[in-house]
């Protein structure tokens, strides 16, 4: 029986040049006063981004300030810091440029320019002080160079307490972006290791989504619709990063795969990735997500789970009379190998990046306290042991 809600307040304007209509958009948000968040890799700098976005605005008579510490894997410390600098000078709505960490750190200071405290005050897990935020955010404007983690159409906010393991995704209603420019031209630059790390982190949210047990219709779709361009296109977009066909399919499909995520849920996959970026940021989120997938989805496999054969079937590598044959979830897991394969990720190894064996059974514990609540709606059951059974298998 269908139970669902469906809310996505975002507008999206999508298309390449589209960031030349910043400067024209009536739906950019009331106010004279903006923060960019930006990275503090100098990247949005160095393509002239920055600059693109600072002139845009100003033809919207809006000054901006810029923000430029957002690490990889961005820090509470941070957020609180370019909070406290919102509430000084008056901010009036926050624009996030860049990558996925960039994106959800211009949310979670929007939240705290308006709400007193620290940002860990109103994490509802961990060791988060589970208050409830008194004011909505500041509004949001999110500008993507990266086809990943679809952060410009959902609301949430993955940020890692400063000084600790702890990497926790949170949102609400007013962490949605008012205004979402996609633009494919912004993502040309993108290197092929970080093409491949964020198109497959958004194949992995278009793949939970559409397993996650509180799915519906919209997320079904859009999840089948991105795991089919995004097996069919990410290939190209990491072979040749100037086929902007390739690169605009891509945007899109994290989009749609970002939407998901507000439809739907990711699931207990992303639980354990966080707990082992949390252990070591230098640890792209995409590449942990792979380095797990085999592992993880063999577990679901191993149980029956009987979606992994739709995908297997957007996919485009199986057939359906092939699966009649086949276990759904080898059908999956063939799949799933050889799209690794086929973007140069598949000799990525837990231990290349300082992962050890002996720290599995505090990663799993992690895993379970800080994004428990993912496991509630993954479409099996976990155990402690369990989890600790799909690092251990990731590991070898």
């Amino acid at each position: 029986m269908l139970n669902f809600q469906y809310f996505m307040p975002t507008r999206v304007l999508f298309g390449p040049d589209m960031i030349d209509q910043l400067g024209e958009t009536s739906h950019l948000p009331k106010g004279s006063k903006a923060m960019i968040v930006i990275g503090e890799s100098g990247a949005m700098i160095k393509h002239g981004y920055l600059s693109k976005v600072q002139s845009q605005l100003a033809k919207q008579d809006v000054q901006s300030i810029v923000f430029d510490k957002v690490m990889p894997n961005p820090e509470s410390a941070q957020v609180d810091e370019a909070a406290a600098i919102c509430r000084e000078k008056e901010v009036e709505f926050i624009v996030g440029l860049g990558g996925g960490s960039t994106i959800d750190s211009a949310k979670a200071i929007a939240l705290m320019a308006t709400n007193s405290g620290n940002y860990w005050d109103y994490m509802q897990s961990g060791s988060g002080g589970g208050v409830e935020p008194e004011n909505d955010a500041l509004p949001i404007v999110a500008i993507p160079t990266t086809a990943g983690t679809g952060t410009e159409a959902d609301p949430w906010t993955v940020i890692t307490k400063s000084d600790s393991a702890e990497k926790i995704g949170w949102g609400n209603d007013s962490t949605f972006p008012v205004l979402s420019i996609v633009d494919p031209k912004l993502m040309l630059s993108v290197p092929p290791k970080q093409t491949a790390y964020t198109g497959m982190d958004a194949f992995f949210h278009a793949v939970e989504a559409y397993l996650a047990t509180c799915r519906q219709p919209a997320s079904d779709m859009l999840a089948l619709e991105a795991v089919h361009l995004i097996a069919h296109t990410l290939p190209e977009a990491v072979a040749n990063g100037d086929d902007l066909e390739a690169r605009t399919v891509m945007a899109w499909a994290s989009t749609a795969a970002g939407m998901c995520e507000s439809y739907s849920s990711c699931i207990s996959h992303h639980s354990l990735e966080h707990a082992l970026s949390a252990f070591h940021p230098d640890l792209p989120h995409g590449a942990g997500l792979v380095m797990l997938s085999k592992a993880y989805f063999g577990f679901l496999a191993s149980r029956g789970e009987e979606r992994l054969g739709d995908l297997a079937l957007a996919m485009g590598d199986t057939l359906q009379e092939d699966l009649e044959e086949e276990v759904p979830g080898v059908a999956f897991l063939d799949a799933l190998d050889r799209l690794i394969t086929q973007v140069g990720l598949a000799d990525e190894k837990l231990s290349d990046y300082g992962v050890t064996r002996e720290e599995i059974p505090d990663l799993a514990e992690n895993a379970l306290t800080t994004m428990g609540a993912l496991f509630d709606i993954t479409p099996v059951p976990m155990s402690q042991d369990d989890v600790i059974a799909i690092f251990e298998a990731a590991y070898e």
